[in-house]
């Protein structure tokens, strides 16, 4: 039977993109500003916008939130971002317009093939569609797809795609009832 054998892994394929100057300024920025206690959501987006993420109009930007590659982050308008949510955009993470993001969510957007004995890196995006939310404690894996209104309910881990106005519950999560929005 074949082993898993670590000394073989290599992601070189794998393109972090900007060149190390730029992420090591980016790591700096995240962590002593971005993932900082200080208020205020508009010099988040800025300071985000700065190093090539694209973020809409009224985004919210909570403190203590960390973003891995802003240049692989895309954030529509009027979508609000929690506390201490950690963006790990190996691939593109697009949350779109008026979105939630809740409080202490992870985005995953790598793993590693647990078949390959060299463990190799696998990578996909995660996308949120309008209207569509992630309650607190929960986490997205790669490749997760929220349709226009999905609900992913409070500690849940989402896998795959999850259909237009349903609430999932769930690790995996699962439909357990579709949502009625109110006008």
């Amino acid at each position: 039977m074949e082993q898993v054998n670590l000394q073989s892994f290599s992601n070189s394929w794998y393109n972090q993109g900007g060149n190390a100057l730029k992420r090591v300024l980016w790591y700096l920025c995240n962590s002593l500003l971005l993932s900082s206690f200080i208020p205020g959501s508009i010099w988040r987006s800025l300071l985000l916008q700065l190093f090539g993420a694209q973020v809409g109009q009224g985004v919210v930007l909570k403190p203590r939130i960390s973003v891995k590659y802003p240049w692989n982050l895309k954030i529509g308008n009027h979508s609000w971002i929690g506390e201490r949510v950690w963006i790990d955009n190996l691939a593109l993470v697009s949350i779109g317009n008026n979105c939630c993001v809740s409080q202490a969510a992870t985005f995953t957007c790598g793993n590693h093939n647990y078949k390959k004995s060299s463990f190799d890196l696998m990578v996909n995006p995660i996308t949120m569609h309008d209207g569509s939310w992630v309650g607190a404690h929960t986490h997205l894996s790669p490749g997760t797809i929220l349709q226009q209104n999905a609900v992913l309910g409070i500690g849940s881990t989402a896998i795959g795609e999850l259909k237009a106005n349903g609430i999932y519950q769930g690790t995996p999560a699962v439909l357990i009832k579709n949502r009625d929005i109110i006008v």
